[in-house]
């Protein structure tokens, strides 16, 4: 039977969500936990990537299993057993074929930004405290809008059968010091968003115009979009599938 598991986690500890040979990683400390309790080897396989230092607020899995009796039970042991820094919400019934990577319909993540200096955003945001133009870098983000090729804002070397990337949603929004960017799209390539932020952040304090992202993305160059932002800002906050992949009973 297949399953899918729905979960959190804070990710300063980890070098990311996947397995890697000499690296803490968040896939490791929860395949290990549910090994444990269910006494069987379990094996997970995640929506997506993140980077060291990432966070998620909502991130999804599916594993193989006989069967599994008593899920709030289980959902429970497994959060004892847990750091704190990892929480499981919920795992449900989903059909063999069913892949918590390809049946995405839709990824969305955020990046914050604080603008004063906030003990308690240390490890959460990060701080700038240049001026930015958010009216600017609100009319750069809506020329990423559509289905284009972003390898522009890529990691350079890395196996995907496409660049191209369907984005429908990007926008800034500002409470007081504390600014939100909001992306969504079909698929990301490795570090794109932290690289959108870089170049938008290039724009808002005015390093080149809002118009200048069409010449980046038209370059398909990394070298001439803005630097990574850190990964302690960002955080994949949601992802959709489609209620066909649901198993009944």
């Amino acid at each position: 039977m297949r399953f899918f598991i729905q979960f959190s986690y804070y990710g300063k500890a980890y070098h990311g969500w996947q397995n890697q040979p000499n690296a803490i990683t968040v896939q490791e400390v929860l395949e290990k936990a549910m090994t444990t309790i269910l006494n069987q080897p379990v094996a997970l396989t995640g929506a997506g990537r993140t980077d060291a230092g990432v966070h998620a607020k909502e991130m999804f899995a599916h594993f193989d299993v006989e069967d599994l009796t008593g899920i709030p039970n289980f959902i429970f042991r497994l959060n004892s057993l847990l750091p704190v820094d990892i929480a499981v919400k919920d795992i449900f019934k989903v059909l063999d074929d069913a892949h918590a990577r390809f049946n995405a319909l839709s990824r969305t993540y955020e990046y914050h930004i604080t603008k004063a200096k906030d003990p308690f955003m240390h490890n959460t945001a990060h701080y700038i405290k240049k001026e930015l133009n958010i009216e600017d870098m609100n009319r750069a983000a809506l020329l990423l809008i559509g289905k284009k090729d972003f390898e522009c804002f890529s990691k350079s070397n890395t196996e995907v059968f496409t660049n191209i990337c369907d984005l429908t949603y990007a926008k800034w929004e500002v409470n007081q010091d504390h600014l939100i960017f909001t992306i969504t799209a079909d698929r990301f390539l490795r570090n794109m968003v932290r690289a959108i932020v870089g170049t938008l952040i290039n724009v808002g304090v005015g390093k080149y115009g809002p118009n200048y992202v069409n010449t980046i993305l038209k370059s398909k160059d990394r070298s001439k979009a803005g630097v990574s932002v850190p990964a302690k800002g960002l955080y994949l906050t949601s992802i959709v599938y489609p209620n066909t992949i649901l198993k009944n009973g």
